[in-house]
């Protein structure tokens, strides 16, 4: 994977579940500062799943809970209200334990040391790196490049797309949406807009959909009475018909990406068509190639078994097909890998304490807003640059032969307002 750095303890880290999370702290102690307080307030928060709302808000919600967090501090099997229903459990009681020693630590909670790590989230990150390379406004904007006074939803954004295209062609009669009446929320599209950066297919999309859909069955407007089978091909042919809405809105929302995508699979199918891998190099000089290959296998009898061999060497064709599907999420999971790797030499070098999983930054809450405005000159600095122009000219260099399609047309975007974006990633 080109987007991933893992740490070396293979089983206690910080990739690990909520419970190895929640165990986990940062060597050195740090003072908590002006705002410090505030970010452990709105880090417990978004831990209770209270994150769509604005930071002061988020503040406020704790403000309103500090009685309980304070119980659950002296006798959390006693008082489980708060963090057992958490999104993350063991999190939120070591939030609740490092808030409640910081309030009771004297009147200077700015003095206050600790160790806890806080975490600032990208908002549907792959979109975000899609927008910035295409300068996408519209796009932008559903992902958090632009200021707004709360964070937007990228998925509420496609499903309000998703429920206009079914509110007409409920007026025109058409059974599949009068079925689907009531039915669709956020959480049934949300895996296929977060999977849409990774090029999922009608197919996976379809059988993601598929899946929420019968948790929610039993709400379905089904004008006859089916049997067990005759439901279930009923929710299918639900899946299907709302795989293509949901698809079409998020291109609908996202056409830069899209455009950006096809742009990147109809390469990777010129250059396969050479026998050669996709290969590129990264904005930061990482060499990256494609390993997909088509495999051969034989088989080899011994006097017990037939044992099934793979050859899985250098010299066999490319597979064209995967290349060109796995393209566009590999090349731009290899821009956020570049842009988390920026933030961590930056935070480096000006002494603030760093740890990530994949799009999730994390430091001490007092150097929150230094790491804040760290990863938005990175990101902005790394999108400043033509990115797509300069990967366009190394395949052109490298294979003269091949006559590549234009680089696609970039809209709008002012990247410099990322810097104002309070909710770019939190």
């Amino acid at each position: 994977e080109t987007t991933r750095s893992y740490p070396i303890p293979p089983h206690f880290n910080h990739l690990g579940a909520d419970v190895n999370r929640g165990l986990l702290l940062f060597h050195e102690a740090k003072p908590l500062g002006d705002k410090g307080m505030d970010w452990l307030k709105i880090h417990l928060a978004n831990l209770c799943g209270n994150d769509k709302v604005s930071f002061n808000d988020r503040v406020e919600w704790a403000d309103e809970r500090l009685e309980k967090v304070l119980k659950v501090a002296d006798d959390p099997l006693e008082h489980t209200d708060l963090w057992f229903e958490a999104d993350d459990p063991f999190q939120a009681l070591a939030t609740c334990f490092e808030i409640a020693t910081a309030t009771r630590s004297g009147s200077d909670v700015s003095s206050f040391k600790t160790k806890l790590p806080t975490h600032q989230d990208g908002s549907c990150n792959g979109l975000q790196h899609y927008a910035a390379l295409g300068r996408d406004e519209f796009g932008g904007a559903a992902v958090n490049l632009t200021p707004h006074d709360r964070p937007q939803d990228v998925y509420s954004a496609v499903l309000k797309l998703v429920l206009e295209k079914l509110a007409k062609a409920e007026e025109e009669g058409n059974e599949l949406a009068l079925i689907l009446k009531g039915v669709v929320n956020r959480k049934v599209v949300k895996q296929t807009v977060m999977t849409s950066v990774y090029g999922v297919t009608f197919i996976g999309a379809r059988d993601q959909i598929r899946n929420r859909l019968r948790e929610r069955k039993g709400q379905m407007n089904f004008t006859e009475t089916y049997d067990v089978k005759g439901v279930e091909e009923k929710v299918t042919e639900c899946s299907k018909y709302l795989a293509l809405l949901t698809l079409h809105s998020i291109t609908d929302l996202f056409n830069c990406a899209k455009d950006i995508m096809n742009w990147l699979g109809e390469s990777a199918s010129l250059i396969t068509s050479l026998n050669l891998p996709v290969s590129w190099v990264t904005p930061m000089g990482l060499p990256v190639v494609q390993p997909y290959r088509r495999p051969t296998s034989y088989r080899v009898n011994t006097a017990l078994q037939q044992v099934t061999l793979l050859d899985l060497g250098d010299q066999l064709p490319v597979h064209n097909t995967r290349h060109r599907s796995a393209f566009p999420p590999n090349f731009v999971h290899s821009l956020d890998s570049t842009h988390m790797l920026l933030t961590a030499i930056q935070c480096k070098k000006e002494g603030i304490t760093y740890a990530s999983v994949h799009d999730s930054y994390w430091t001490h809450p007092g150097t929150m807003d230094k790491m804040n405005k760290i990863l938005r000159d990175e990101f902005i600095g790394l999108y400043e640059r033509p990115i797509l122009e300069e990967l366009a000219h190394s395949f052109e260099r490298r294979f003269p032969e091949i006559e590549f399609p234009p680089v696609p047309a970039r809209g709008n975007l002012d990247l410099q307002l990322v810097r104002e974006s309070k909710y770019f990633f939190a």
